[in-house]
């Protein structure tokens, strides 16, 4: 135990060695000066078995140089080469590979680190890494190359200073560790070790030396774009072209700032649409390359929801007397967007986003005239950010958070502002943190409102517990610039969990949840949700997934949301629910997952029966195909329908929700790329009985209501892309993209029915073309 302690404390040294000759990144290290470099070795085992030192015949042995332009890393992987994994992927896809990786910090302070990764055939990853959170949307320009030799593979990696930060110090301090993936294992491995019991490995980093009397370059960047739309359907065919500009600017050797002018996000991945009969609106992810790069530091305090910036109108039409709306816009246009973040040598984290979209109209149809007119929906409306998160001792931080919405002429404005807090001992063994946040509703009412969230807990160890609770008062809005669903509710909530740090005889790793949790309404103090859950997530000694879990709700709630009007509430039955999940591993040429799961309440047949499903085949090292089929069943489901007069309706209804999709690689080179993506979402349900909502929350029979609710709808989305990478930071690509939509008022349960009508009715198609250079001011003030 004291061997294993002290070979998990230690803190690595490494020199780097400055050059005078060139470096050409082919995979060979056959330059001589790469002889004089020190050895770093003796990488440690981080998972499964923490704290083992790699074997000495597969150990690894990395060296560093440095000139006026670059950091250079060679690395020795020893493995026999029919054990090298190495499938083919694109850019950021990590994939079924053995990979090695730099990990630098330029201020050797434990709050960011710039990471290179380069698998085995070649593919490159790369991301920028806080504590909480790793960003693969962030693409730098480095260069890199592998080679498979007779006693395991060799990486050959350039990263020019303007790809990393670091300071103006003449005599430099990184903060620097090398990873390894041996992915037939599924063995990682660092230089600098990593203690799982400690958790982050930003702030357990070893030490780059040597490097001195460099300066950090100019980083500016421009990346200009075109692209054409050639959109099809049944009524019209329409052609679109767009140009652009990104703009990338290093203020200083600590700021960024990113700005985006005339954006097009035409060829961001669609959203998986579901036909929602809930209270709240669905969440979608931000694909969007602008909002979802860099972005860590403006997550602070969950405040920031970006779907909203250009999402839906925030303004209803106002109707006069025979006329109906003919057109109304889905999103607004952005007009610009830029942001600036960084943190200072103090470890004062800074950002500020800003966005403006333009004004935006529906088009009203007088239907006794036939003239038309234009309704502003959404004025010009600037978006904004600002966070202030200061960090220190290397594993706390407290920030103030500000989002703040400005709506043109009589529309809605929104202002929120945070205090968040995040700290944890020396030791990293215990945390406290929380945050209290206020908001403001500017509107035909005004309104003010507040949150507050403590939590303390154990964060070491194979034993670990947490306690926590939150107010969130009636009046709280963030939805403007956030996302919340619920409010006016106060909860308390406890979590226990064990887990293994080394293997045992049948598991790599095992880990065992419990959890209490109770929510109060406030205004009532009827008891809104409460459960007791038990779960299990491990991994075999042959990387097989298996989890499982329980949950149990032995008292009956109120939903103060689902019957739409502010005050009622209707009961909600106890129940239990669980799961069992398996994922078998994906080194192997067939995997699988697949999850079934029950919830049963102790009303007379209404549970919910629930099926994953996805087989995934890699054919070869280029080709993968996966498919995943999902089953839902609703019985004697009951929610919101309709409002007749005074009255709350609900329904009695069985639903069946079933999906499928299928996604493909073809990669043809590690720069180049073919793939699918294909969905189609079928929903159906029929209502068994109406009722009507009493005031205690109770369900009673409604006779009077009569309308028909039942309905089939069906969702269909498929992509098909070409990508190709063909300069450093550049790159085309083609997509053919179709989707329709498919709706019913009956219940059509024929399979072949739906699709027929889907694609014979409703296919719009879309051929597009992109492309995006990158220019970097450093190469391109030469070509004057």
């Amino acid at each position: 135990m004291l061997i294993y302690s002290c070979v998990l404390a230690q803190k690595k040294t490494t020199t780097a060695v400055r050059i005078t000759e060139k470096i050409i990144i082919e995979g060979k290290l056959d330059e001589n000066v790469w002889n004089t470099a020190q050895d770093a070795t003796q990488f440690i085992m981080y998972e499964p078995d923490n704290g083992k030192v790699e074997d000495t015949e597969k150990n690894t042995i990395v060296k560093v140089l440095y000139d006026d332009e670059a950091v250079y890393f060679g690395a020795i992987l020893h493995e026999k080469p029919e054990n090298i994994l190495r499938e083919i992927a694109l850019r950021d896809d990590f994939k079924t590979a053995d990979h090695f990786g730099v990990y630098i910090n330029g201020y050797n302070d434990g709050q960011q680190d710039f990471r290179f990764f380069v698998s085995a055939a070649g593919t490159q990853m790369d991301c920028i890494a806080t504590q909480s959170d790793e960003d693969y949307s962030w693409d730098g320009i480095w260069y890199s190359s592998v080679k498979i030799t007779d006693e395991g593979w060799v990486v050959e990696m350039k990263i020019p200073y303007a790809a990393i930060r670091f300071s103006g110090e003449g005599e430099q301090l990184w903060g620097l560790n090398f990873y390894r993936e041996v992915r037939q294992n599924r063995q990682r491995f660092f230089w600098n070790p990593v203690d799982r019991n400690i958790g982050s490995a930003i702030v357990q980093t070893g030490q780059l030396e040597g490097i001195k009397n460099i300066k950090p370059p100019t980083r500016l960047f421009f990346i200009p774009y075109s692209s054409a739309y050639v959109s099809n359907n049944e009524n019209k065919t329409e052609t679109t072209f767009k140009a652009g500009m990104d703009i990338k600017y290093g203020i200083n050797d600590s700021f960024t700032l990113d700005a985006i002018l005339v954006p097009d996000f035409g060829q961001t991945a669609f959203d998986e649409v579901v036909l929602n009969l809930g209270p709240f609106e669905q969440q979608f992810n931000e694909n969007r390359p602008f909002f979802t790069e860099g972005v860590d530091i403006f997550t602070k305090g969950d405040l920031l929801y970006t779907r909203r910036i250009g999402g839906h109108p925030s303004g209803n039409v106002t109707l006069l007397e025979n006329e109906e709306v003919i057109e109304t816009p889905n999103t607004v246009n952005l007009i610009n967007a830029l942001k600036v973040s960084g943190r200072t040598t103090k470890g004062l984290g800074i950002g500020v986003m800003n966005a403006v979209t333009e004004r935006t109209y529906a088009t009203v149809r007088n239907t006794t005239k036939g003239t038309t007119r234009k309704e502003l929906v959404e004025p010009l409306t600037n978006y904004s950010v600002v966070v202030l998160d200061q960090r220190f001792r290397k594993n706390s931080s407290v920030s103030f958070v500000n989002t703040n919405v400005t709506r043109n002429e009589n529309f809605r404005d929104a202002n929120v502002s945070a205090l968040v807090y995040n700290l944890n001992t020396k030791a990293n063994t215990y945390n406290l943190s929380g945050d209290f946040k206020y908001s403001t509703i500017n509107d035909v009412v005004n309104k003010n409102g507040y949150s507050s969230y403590v939590n303390i807990g154990k964060t070491n160890g194979k034993y670990r517990y947490s306690a926590s609770s939150y107010y969130v008062s009636k009046d709280f809005d963030i939805n403007d610039m956030g996302i919340i669903f619920t409010t006016n509710y106060y909860n308390f909530e406890s979590n226990a969990s064990y887990r293994i740090v080394n293997p045992t005889k049948h598991y790599n790793t095992f880990q065992l949840n419990g959890n209490l949790y109770s929510e109060f309404h406030n205004t009532t103090g009827k008891l809104q949700d409460s459960y007791a859950e038990l779960s299990v997530s491990s991994t075999t000694r042959k990387n097989d997934y298996i989890g499982y879990g329980i949950q149990g709700k032995p008292f009956d709630t109120y939903d103060f949301y689902e019957p739409r009007i502010s005050g009622r509430f209707v009961k909600i039955p106890k129940s239990v629910y669980a799961y069992v999940y398996f994922s078998s591993n994906y080194n192997r040429k067939l995997a699988i997952d697949i999850q079934p799961e029950i919830w049963i309440s102790d009303e007379e047949n209404r549970n919910y029966y629930g099926l994953e499903f996805s087989p995934r085949y890699r054919f070869n090292n280029r080709l993968q195909m996966i498919y995943s089929f999902n089953y839902g069943l609703d019985t004697n489901n009951k929610g919101w329908v309709a409002f007749e007069g005074d009255d709350i309706v609900f329904t009695r209804r069985d639903r069946t929700v079933i999906t499928n999709s299928l996604s493909g690689k073809y990669s043809v080179s590690n720069k180049m790329t073919i793939n699918l993506t294909a969905r189609h979402y079928w929903t159906y349900g029929e209502n068994l009985e109406y009722l009507t909502l009493e005031n205690n929350g109770e369900l009673t029979e409604n006779s009077t209501f009569n309308e028909n609710k039942d309905f089939t709808y069906n969702n269909w989305n498929l992509d098909l892309s070409y990508t190709w990478w063909f300069a450093p930071g550049s790159q085309l690509s083609f997509l053919y993209r179709n989707n329709a939509v498919g709706n019913f008022m009956y219940v059509n349960r024929n399979y072949t029915k739906n699709i027929d009508h889907l694609f014979n009715n409703n296919l719009n198609s879309i051929f597009s073309v992109s492309l995006r250079y990158y220019i970097d001011f450093n190469t391109a003030k030469n070509w004057i």
